[in-house]
């Protein structure tokens, strides 16, 4: 399942092999608030149809209009901006006079395009820089800085997953989080050292690892785009996991199970492996928001919208229950509740 930009690269790249006249949008600045992030991508064809978004609606609608009527069909790229005036920001709809500046490149041979997603295909992190005078695309590797920065000549972004998540086992579970974790932008890797869950695993995008969890732990390095969740129930895998990950910069650190099986896992890793309280305190556990997911699919929702939580800085209190009839019988709510 891919991230929405790529869904619109992959659009785009359609778009210009069917010989349609193509005008890739990316944001490179905002003020105010604006309704998408820095970075998002909008296509629009030269009939007006279009894929991705910049504001929900009210610009897309201008952007349809200016490609009707050719204004967009020039050969280099060019910078719009949108609600720098109250006017404006009214008429597209900014919020508290919000803008947006947008690059728009007419899409060409020299836009790179299949070799961008062929090297995206194949897990890598690319930076493109677009000459501004010419709409020359350059490509190379990915450093550490994702930054997108606009000045007088040139546009660099980088695309790619810039975070990653790293799963402990290969059951039924992880596979829901597996796709659904790379539409929210994730490099996806699982580790399992056990035949019998990885002989049939296979999920389009991610990573299977057979080593032991201390080891992949140590090798992935993880710093602070890094997730780790434990996943397989069983002690020997998981602890080994944990055991490092605790100790790493990562900025999630989950293991599923009940809240009796998270203190008795916390003593372990307490008195076997020396895990002070304050690494332990980092432990998410039972993993995901408490909502009163049951299935594979909704304890899947509730840890990625946990994780999102925590990656933009948000702590989400226990929840409340309103009704009764919709609590989970006890003896199925062991893993997240």
């Amino acid at each position: 399942m891919d991230n929405v930009d790529l869904q619109v690269l992959r659009q785009v790249a359609q778009w210009h092999g069917a010989g349609h006249g193509v005008v890739l949008g990316t944001i490179t600045r905002t003020w105010g608030s604006a309704p998408r992030p820095v970075g998002s991508l909008v296509a629009v064809r030269g009939d007006g149809q279009i894929a991705g978004s910049v504001s929900g609606g009210c610009i897309e609608d201008d952007l349809i209009d200016k490609a009707r009527a050719g204004v967009l069909a020039g050969g280099v790229p060019q910078v719009l901006r949108y609600g720098i005036d109250a006017d404006a920001a009214h008429r597209f709809g900014l919020p508290c006079g919000g803008l947006i500046e947008l690059v728009l490149e007419p899409v060409q041979p020299h836009t790179r395009l299949t070799e961008l997603l062929q090297r995206l295909d194949d897990g890598q992190r690319v930076r493109r820089v677009l000459t501004l005078a010419t709409g020359e695309v350059q490509l190379s590797d990915a450093g550490a800085a994702d930054e997108l920065l606009l000045d007088d000549h040139t546009l660099t972004t980088h695309h790619g997953p810039s975070w990653r998540l790293l799963m402990i086992g290969a059951g039924q579970m992880t596979q829901y989080l597996a796709e659904m974790a790379q539409a929210l932008g994730y490099q996806v890797l699982v580790c399992d050292p056990r035949e019998e869950y990885t002989a049939d695993f296979a999920v389009a995008g991610a990573t299977l690892l057979r080593g032991m969890p201390d080891d992949v732990v140590n090798e992935l390095k993880p710093d602070g785009h890094t997730a780790i969740i434990a996943l397989t129930h069983d002690p020997k895998l998981d602890d080994l996991a944990l055991m490092e990950a605790l100790r790493s910069p990562a900025f999630y650190v989950g293991a599923i199970g009940s809240r009796v099986n998270q203190s008795k896992r916390k003593d372990r890793l307490k008195e076997h492996f020396g895990l002070t309280d304050v690494q332990l305190a980092r432990l998410h556990g039972p993993v995901g928001l408490k909502n009163g997911a049951r299935t594979p699919a909704e304890i899947a929702v509730s840890i990625l919208a946990e994780l999102t939580a925590v990656r933009y800085g948000f702590r989400v209190p226990e929840p409340v229950l309103v009704s009764a009839a919709a609590a989970p019988p006890a003896a199925e709510s062991g893993c997240v509740v």
